[in-house]
């Protein structure tokens, strides 16, 4: 239990990895830090974690997020991390956790990386990837995948420094139920939550 909560923190070279990821491709990385512990409460506590069994994350960066779902997700659960970039995915799978199974790809594949790890429809799916630089055909993907691949009733919840995830979520998930800033952050990122075809 000891050796598993050491592999859960926050590792020193994480801030260096999450600053040379965003110089390799700041578009998809959208920021020069990481998220702060408490945009990580604040997600665990918006996406009701507690109670999860299957729970994907879209962009986890260099596992910061990642450690935070680990400790609020149920021993019996199974999270899935989506990352495009190789070097970050490299870096997460590093995390020593019998739950979480590290997939490198986009995440317009969503349902195909879950039935590829033999994971139940998830209850959540958590993306940190910046909807304000990608194309917005791209962006429309991303959600039709969310949308595709979660359970009834599951939620999304997508934590943004700018609104165009509400924008381009509008005409597939409608207005989102809950929207709220966590501002001791830098930069404060918005956090967004739809459920989806409860």
């Amino acid at each position: 239990m000891v050796a598993r909560e050491q592999s859960l923190k926050s590792q020193p070279d994480d801030r260096l990895t999450f600053l040379k990821g965003f110089f390799r491709r700041p578009a998809d990385v959208g920021s020069v830090v990481p998220s702060s512990s408490h945009l990580e409460r604040r997600i665990v506590r918006v996406a009701h974690l507690s109670q999860a069994q299957s729970v994907v994350e879209l962009g986890p960066g260099t596992g910061g997020t990642t450690r935070a779902l680990l400790k609020a997700l149920p021993a019996s659960a199974r999270l899935l991390a989506i990352e495009l970039d190789l070097h970050f995915a490299e870096h997460v799978s590093q995390l020593e956790d019998r739950r979480l199974v590290v997939h490198q790809g986009s995440a317009q594949e969503l349902s195909a990386a879950v039935s590829a790890h033999h994971l139940a429809a998830p209850d959540c799916i958590i993306s940190g990837i910046p909807f304000s630089t990608m194309p917005a055909t791209v962006g429309r993907a991303v959600i039709e995948a969310v949308c595709e691949a979660l359970k009834p009733g599951g939620f999304f919840v997508a934590y943004q420094l700018r609104d165009a995830v509400a924008q381009i979520a509008r005409p597939v998930l409608g207005e989102p139920e809950l929207t709220e800033i966590e501002w001791l952050n830098v930069p404060p990122m918005r956090v967004y939550r739809w459920r989806v075809g409860a």
